[in-house]
């Protein structure tokens, strides 16, 4: 491999790093993007060099200047490629607030996109010109105020926001690591998402993080991802990362990973040293999806890393994806679960690329009560974790959630943390910010962030166990909800893989009832007869392995569980629907 060429300094904010490579990189290949005009396609290459991105990123950065100024903030609204990296680091350079969106033809998305809108409230949109049309009929739909969109894809004095007499190799002012880069929604359907500001300081820290974790080289290592840009773990590894480090990134659209997703696996086999991410959903759907033929030709022995995170990460997920591609020469130590959220610009712990992924067996009513302990493999009762590693350059405790206090290891508890990728709060929300970015620790000193997470330390490793808001409280006992979910999956063959969600619904005077709703699989003829059947098979195995009564399963069409922007399910949101009633016309329960 070759000699690893030095990282610019801690206080040197993204833009410098772009400057050095486009001086000393200058005619090699940055980005690349792969797109697939066609089902067959071996895919379609267009690159842009250290030299060229800089100088287009510049340009953006000029005619943003010239009605946009500092701390305002510019909407993202372009497709997955090029033009959005070039898009992003052009608001950089020009000390605008960066909005990382996405284009308004995402389906089930547009209130989220509205919501996002009338909560920055963007001085600009930066988009395309095929893009723009349906940017248009979206702001007339919502009744969103006119406002200037920049087409980066137009030669400046084409748009009305030009300075034709700016140079792009003009000098730029240099950002200051505590302003704000860019404002990253969480990925969540809620009705009013919260934006984190994250600083240069905070990007850069982060990407120097997971480079530093991950033994990235400028010349030895090559990120490959299809998340999309607009996503915390897309944005980190495919652009800040890269661009900290001097390596190439090569990227493809999130459709046609989910309409061929052999595609990205034959991207991580062709270049050296490949690193990219997912969440566990999508090396489930590799496993199922790519058949026998299609994997015959794979060899993936050249990739570096696979990150597992932003989902807890499942052992039957590594195994099942590990026979799947065994032939392939994938070395199993690979496979990297993580943990990471936006709020602390997105990566936290992870796995060694030199270890195996480890599990832990736990006894499941200790789980319960809040302790680990483990247990015997072949213990009936028995939950296995998969844990997450250590933390990446940033401190992290688990804490009592009432009380603040830290937990000894093996007791479950509040995952905080502090470090220099801790964003600087919320947009505009200045109490919640309070509470969640400056909470203290009882003896420990300065702020620490809130996750909202569960988790224990074990023997120094996160186990990352839950959500506190998804967290199910059943006559006094704790319940993970993505345990109960794949007990419901395992049971039932007529429900999609990832598409079904369980919660808790409060009655009248009645306690806590334990719903799930689930996809049915495609072409199924659903009857009255088949869902009642499922129902009464889910609540037999929930309560065998569980001890908690399922009150209700209903089986709801293909897309009807909502999503988060990067593919997860979203509980809370199936939650709301579920209580709005507006699966009673499309689903049929059992009795």
């Amino acid at each position: 491999m070759p000699p690893a060429r030095p990282l610019p300094p801690t206080e040197s904010p993204l833009t410098e790093s772009l400057r050095r490579w486009s001086t000393e990189r200058g005619a090699q290949r940055a980005f690349t993007f792969v797109d697939f005009p066609t089902p067959d396609s071996p895919g379609r290459h267009r690159s842009l060099t250290w030299k060229r991105l800089d100088q287009q990123a510049r340009t953006i950065a000029w005619r943003l200047r010239a009605d946009v100024g500092p701390g305002e903030r510019a909407a993202l609204m372009l497709p997955q490629g090029l033009g959005y990296v070039a898009a992003f680091l052009g608001c950089l350079y020009a000390g605008v607030i960066a909005v990382p969106l996405f284009s308004p033809d995402l389906p089930g998305h547009a209130g989220r996109l509205a919501a996002v809108l009338d909560d920055c409230e963007p001085s600009c949109i930066l988009t395309d010109t095929p893009t723009a049309p349906a940017i248009a009929a979206f702001a007339a739909e919502h009744g969103i105020p006119h406002l200037p969109v920049v087409r980066i894809d137009r030669p400046a004095g084409a748009g009305p926001l030009t300075d034709p007499s700016a140079d792009p190799d003009r000098p730029l002012p240099v950002p200051e690591l505590d302003d704000i880069a860019y404002l990253q929604y969480t990925s969540g359907s809620t009705r009013v998402p919260a934006g984190v500001m994250i600083s240069h300081g905070n990007v850069v820290a982060n990407a120097r993080q997971a480079v530093v974790a991950f033994g990235v080289t400028a010349d030895g290592s090559t990120s490959v991802g299809w998340l999309p840009l607009f996503h915390d773990m897309g944005l980190v590894l495919s652009i800040a990362a890269p661009v900290l480090a001097g390596m190439s990134s090569v990227l493809m659209d999130p459709a046609s990973f989910l309409e061929r997703p052999v595609r990205w696996l034959r991207l991580l086999g062709a270049y050296p040293g490949t690193i990219s991410a997912a969440p566990n959903f999508a090396y489930d759907y590799c496993a199922t999806r790519i058949d026998e033929e299609q994997a015959a030709p794979l060899r993936l022995d050249r990739i570096r890393v696979m990150i597992n995170g932003s989902e807890p990460v499942r052992q039957g997920t590594v195994e099942r994806f590990q026979r799947a591609f065994a032939h392939t020469g994938l070395a199993p130590e690979a496979h990297c679960p993580s943990y990471g959220l936006a709020e602390a610009t997105v990566f936290v712990t992870t796995e060694p690329p030199a270890d195996l992924p480890r599990t832990l067996v736990c006894d499941r009513e200790a789980l319960a009560a809040g302790h680990i302990r483990p247990c015997a493999d072949d213990d009936a009762l028995a939950t296995v974790l998969v844990g997450c590693g250590t933390p990446v350059g940033q401190e992290l405790r688990i804490t009592d959630p009432v009380t603040g206090l830290v937990l000894p290891e093996d007791r479950i508890g509040e995952i905080r943390l502090r470090g220099p990728n801790i964003g600087l709060g919320y947009w505009k929300r200045t109490g919640r910010s309070q509470a969640s970015f400056a909470s203290r620790i009882p003896g420990e000193r300065g702020d620490w962030l809130r996750t909202g997470d569960l988790g224990a330390l074990h023997e120094g490793r996160l186990q990352v166990t839950g959500r506190l808001k998804d967290l199910l409280i059943v006559d006094g006992r704790n319940h993970y909800p993505q345990d109960l979910e794949e007990t419901v999956q395992s049971s039932l063959d007529c429900v999609r893989r990832d598409r079904l969600a369980l919660f808790t619904v409060t009655g009248d005077g009645r306690p806590d009832e334990v719903v799930a709703v689930a996809e049915h699989a495609r072409d199924l003829d659903v009857t009255a007869e088949l869902c009642a059947a499922a129902e009464r098979a889910a609540r037999a195995r929930i309560s065998a392995r569980h001890g908690v009564r399922l009150a209700r399963l209903l089986l709801v069409p293909p897309g009807a569980v909502p999503r988060t922007s990067s593919g997860k399910v979203s509980r809370s949101a199936c939650r709301e629907r579920y209580l709005a009633g507006e699966y009673e016309g499309e689903a049929a329960a059992g009795e």
